[in-house]
């Protein structure tokens, strides 16, 4: 778990393709600090798991091994040597939640169609797949490249953000432009009122029955193809 509030902006070392998956090594400072083979860490959002540290010119660097199913779900493809790319080590429990909760399970690949200064803030349109679109709400929270954001409009294909100067410079947005891909996770409280909602659609819950269960839901009767007597829960 994550909460969008990014630490450091690394750095890809190197790409390599492998027979079982592929290989990104990542340069970082802050977030290389006390971590070990076995933690997460969130790269563009993405939740990966560290499978090597190691010191290169005196340089921390991250390995990562991901799988072929992560490498085509998210931008990470898109990696080259050079590239930035927002680093956020998992959630302790006792840490403050500066943004909202992240899973860092992408759930699309997005594309910024206008990136602009507006005064000393920059305005961020990103088209969206239907699949992430369906959760956008106005003033509600998005994770693009891991970076817990509020919606400030949605259209039928696409939502806009406001971006200030710390988050700009502070983030890997401040080498992103037009066209270009970002990792979209949307809000997960969002996915689980509609889990809710479409589970109770049709069906009443009632209280325990006072035997530790719950009471079944009444049958009623329906017109339709039924045989006489007959009833459809």
């Amino acid at each position: 778990m994550f909460s969008g509030i990014i630490e450091e902006t690394g750095v890809v070392e190197s790409v390599k393709p492998s027979a079982r998956s592929i290989q990104l090594v990542v340069r970082a400072k802050r977030c290389a600090r006390g971590l070990k083979a076995g933690d997460s860490v969130a790269v563009n959002g993405c939740c990966l798991t560290v499978a090597k540290l190691a010191t290169r010119s005196r340089r921390k660097v991250i390995q990562f091994d991901l799988l072929r199913e992560t490498w085509e779900r998210t931008n990470l493809q898109f990696a080259r040597t050079g590239s930035l790319v927002n680093l956020e080590r998992s959630l302790q429990a006792t840490g403050r939640l500066g943004g909202h909760f992240v899973t860092g399970h992408i759930d699309g690949i997005g594309r910024i169609t206008r990136w602009e200064r507006a005064g000393r803030d920059r305005a961020l349109e990103i088209a969206a797949p239907p699949e992430v679109m369906r959760y956008m709400v106005f003033k509600g929270s998005v994770a693009v490249d891991g970076i817990s954001l509020t919606v400030a409009a949605v259209t039928a294909k696409s939502f806009r953000i406001w971006i200030i100067p710390h988050t700009h410079q502070g983030t890997a947005l401040r080498a992103r432009k037009v066209g270009d891909a970002v990792n979209l996770e949307a809000d997960l409280l969002g996915k689980y009122v509609e889990k809710f909602i479409g589970n109770s659609k049709g069906r009443a819950e009632f209280p325990p029955d006072g035997k530790g269960g719950k009471t079944r839901s009444p049958r009623r009767k329906t017109r339709g193809s039924a045989t006489p007597g007959s009833s459809i829960s």
